[in-house]
């Protein structure tokens, strides 16, 4: 027994050492990442809490304020349009309960006329522009401007369309492939492997995992984007549906778990970029940045920059 640790403790250590050194110091074994685009300001579903969610007006709103990058939800019409909406089910956006798929473009229904923001409960938006946006509009009226696309449900077709798009407006560069599930994200990536992604659920774990064996520093990764919650909004500003998020003690657990400094600071010495969600007052943005975020997602563009303009070293 004395003889195993003999042999088997200073390896241990070493692997540590050597460990922890390559976490601070990444760029022994890989190359930086390079994007196109490197995003502090991020506009959730475009600034969800000034204009109505995903439409034209939002977006531009968000743009004039400031942001960076537009997060949005893509789904297809009945006719094969790409329309810009979070929800398939139509329920809680326009109030009618009927599946977006099975519509055509000029049967969408507009947004309701107040809308309660997701992330920040109890509190509503509204604006004059309540029709759904079409992807293409987006491209074609922000051309140079970072888009975060998620893909919800493995759509093949969908897929094949968003990618038509982006090749089509030049946007492979500056347009990022997200969804928390793995296989859909392979699928993204199988269509179009040029468009940079982000870390899937499962990947996420994954990171986690490799974090804490101390793997991570020797492992390459493709992802150009890890998008995740500020744990500290659950049940506060947002109220999770699945019930065991509603638990404090949770809550608090992937707090500490996730939340990790280091893990992000390793992230962001290798080109990928940290989003932090979806932060909607300075006490929350203020946590995101404190914790390592290269990055913020907001309903509230007006609210981050008034921030970013106040803490300019950000």
């Amino acid at each position: 027994m004395c003889g195993f640790l003999y042999f088997v403790l200073p390896a241990l250590g070493g692997y540590t050492l050597t460990s922890l050194y390559l976490l601070k110091n990444p760029h022994i074994l890989h190359r930086k990442k390079k994007t196109a685009f490197f995003c502090t300001h991020i506009s959730h579903r475009g600034g969800a809490g000034e204009r109505i969610e995903s439409t034209m007006g939002a977006f531009d709103h968000a743009l004039q304020q400031g942001t960076e990058m537009l997060e949005m939800d893509c789904h297809l019409t009945h006719d094969g349009h790409v329309v810009v909406s979070h929800d398939e089910n139509l329920l809680r956006q326009t109030g009618h309960d009927v599946p977006l798929s099975s519509l055509d473009l000029q049967d969408l229904p507009p947004y309701k006329e107040r809308l309660e923001v997701t992330f920040h409960a109890g509190h509503y938006s509204c604006g004059a522009d309540r029709k759904f946006a079409l992807l293409e509009d987006v491209f074609r009226k922000f051309p140079e401007t970072p888009v975060s696309i998620e893909i919800k449900e493995n759509d093949r077709q969908l897929m094949q369309k968003i990618s038509e798009l982006v090749r089509g407006y030049n946007r492979e560069n500056i347009t990022v492939w997200a969804s928390a599930d793995a296989t859909t994200l392979k699928e993204c990536q199988r269509i179009n492997g040029s468009m940079p992604y982000s870390f899937s659920a499962q990947r996420g774990v994954l990171l986690l995992l490799l974090f804490y064996s101390g793997l991570l520093p020797f492992v390459p990764l493709g992802e150009s984007l890890l998008q995740f919650y500020l744990p500290r909004l659950m049940n506060r500003t947002y109220i999770p549906e699945l019930r065991i998020l509603r638990n404090g003690l949770v809550v608090f657990l992937i707090e500490k778990v996730t939340m990790r400094k280091s893990l992000f600071k390793h992230l962001a010495a290798r080109g990928i970029q940290v989003h932090l969600f979806v932060c909607n007052e300075d006490e929350d943005i203020e946590a995101a940045f404190e914790v390592g975020a290269t990055g913020v997602m907001t309903d509230y563009p007006t609210v981050l920059s008034n921030y970013l303009s106040r803490n300019r070293s950000r």
